[in-house]
Order: C-alpha cells, then structure tokens, then sequence
C-alpha cells in the first residue's frame, strides 16, 4: 500500500489490481496513506484535521484515531525540523550486536565490538 506503483514488477502490479478489484475499500486506504505520507514530505499540516476525518471513516480508522490522541505530537513532527532518527539508528545497531553476543561476554567485549579496542 505504500510502495509506488512504478516500483512494482508486472506479477505484482497484476496481483495489486485483483486485490483492488476484490476489496475497492484498499483504493481509498492507499490514496488516504499517500495523503498522509504527503504531508509529512512537505512538512505542511494544514489538511491534518481533514485528514483525520477522512480517515476514520476508511480502513485505516484505528489509524487516524491513534494520530487524533497525539494530535500535537504529530504536529511538531511534520513541522519541526528536528529529528531523533541517529539516536534510533545507535540504539538498534547496539542492540543488534548485543543480541549477537548473547552469552558469550560481558561489557568489555561489548565496548570492544562497538568502539573499538582500548590501549
């Protein structure tokens, strides 16, 4: 629902088609994402509140209720330029490889994978 319809193969492009035919409910929810997607790209939430409304009454209701409880966080995500994706990215990459060692060693080779060997 949220790739491009241009980064499709032909077999899924046929298989999109038949599912759209079968259930034209998922046509709606497509272009309802597209729109949110849209906004948060342009950084623009002026059609936020409309877009909630339009979304409540499609597929993806529990959606758009979600972004109406925290509707003033999603406002200053769209809008602000600040972001905490590097701080993710660290996170899970610490993780991953905590995972990876499970059992094997203790902080100092932790320390070790992730920073690099100390003098």
């Amino acid at each position: 629902m949220t790739v491009s319809r241009d980064a499709l193969t032909k077999a899924d492009t046929v298989t999109v088609a038949a599912v759209e035919t079968g259930v034209p409910a998922l046509i709606e929810a497509r272009e309802i994402i597209a729109g949110f997607h849209l906004m948060i790209r342009r950084k623009t939430e002026s059609g936020l509140c409309a877009w909630i409304e339009r979304g409540r009454a499609s597929l993806v209701s529990s959606f758009a209720n979600g972004i109406d409880r925290d509707i003033n966080a999603v406002r200053a995500a769209i809008t602000s330029g600040w972001s905490n994706g590097q701080v993710e990215g660290q996170i899970t990459k610490l993780k991953l490889v905590k995972r990876q060692m499970y059992g094997r060693g203790k902080l100092d080779l932790l320390q070790a994978k992730l920073i690099g060997s100390t003098p």
